[in-house]
């Protein structure tokens, strides 16, 4: 039997790069998924359709409680019960310094990144309850582990994730729902790919691999295959766990 076999799981941030290789990953091993993007032209739960998977797309901003709320009523909804969760979606913060960064930015990175996470793991866990448990996988960064110049809105909620992560782990261990976070280091999505045709932006991105020891960029295939891991059977015993997948970027 696959590892995944028959189980229902959202994915948020479905649409490309680390969700959408979650989506085939997790189509792949069997399960049956809600994939959630705020692209609504997303074409990844078609694509998974055609090569024999099972999944639905729902249009929903993790930001919105009330399509958050839809969101999990319709994996309910469609499968009968939700036992798994990989809350990937996420935005990045433009680069600036603390004292200058707008309060009107610092709530669009934190209220995806974080109050996104919130409300996806609130209305999960609802559901998993009522199922007798499950999984979940939040993405934070090595920026939830560590700090860098100019990303304080990007550190404060990719910490804050790790924090909610173990607080769920904790509080519904004894009621069968596990939770865990991954910590990417760089990952070759394809934003990165279109970046490596500017010689500047290229030579910037040599130095990213440069500063991982297995000196190049991951792939999100290997996050997915964690991310699998991590919802299947074979973790029962690992809850409230902060993973860095990074090359050895965080143990520098």
């Amino acid at each position: 039997m696959s590892m995944l076999e028959g189980r229902s799981i959202i994915v948020t941030g479905a649409a490309s790069g680390i969700g959408a290789e979650a989506a085939r990953r997790f189509a792949a091993a069997g399960a049956r998924l809600t994939l959630a993007d705020r692209a609504a032209n997303a074409t990844i739960a078609e694509e998974i359709r055609e090569t024999g998977g099972i999944a639905q797309f729902v249009a929903a901003d993790v930001s919105d409680e009330a399509q958050v709320r839809a969101m999990v009523a319709q994996a309910v909804s469609a499968y009968g019960r939700l036992d798994g969760a990989f809350n990937n979606a996420g935005v990045d913060q433009q680069p600036v310094a603390l004292h200058e960064v707008d309060l009107a930015e610092w709530r669009r990175v934190t209220e995806v990144d974080l109050t996104g996470v919130f409300l996806c793991m609130k209305h999960e866990i609802a559901a998993m309850l009522d199922n007798g448990g499950g999984a979940i996988v939040n993405t934070s960064s090595v920026l939830g582990a560590i700090a860098v110049p100019k990303s304080a809105a990007y550190i404060a909620a990719k910490h804050g994730v790790i924090g909610l992560t173990r607080a769920a782990a904790v509080e519904y261990a004894r009621r069968g729902i596990r939770a865990n976070a991954i910590l990417p280091g760089a990952i070759a999505t394809p934003m990165f790919a279109d970046a490596e045709k500017d010689p500047a932006m290229a030579a910037q991105l040599e130095a990213v691999k440069e500063a991982h020891p297995i000196n190049r960029m991951g792939t999100p295939a290997e996050i997915a295959a964690l991310a699998a891991y991590l919802l299947s059977d074979a973790a029962g015993y690992t809850t409230g766990a902060a993973i860095p997948c990074d090359g050895g970027f965080t143990a520098t």
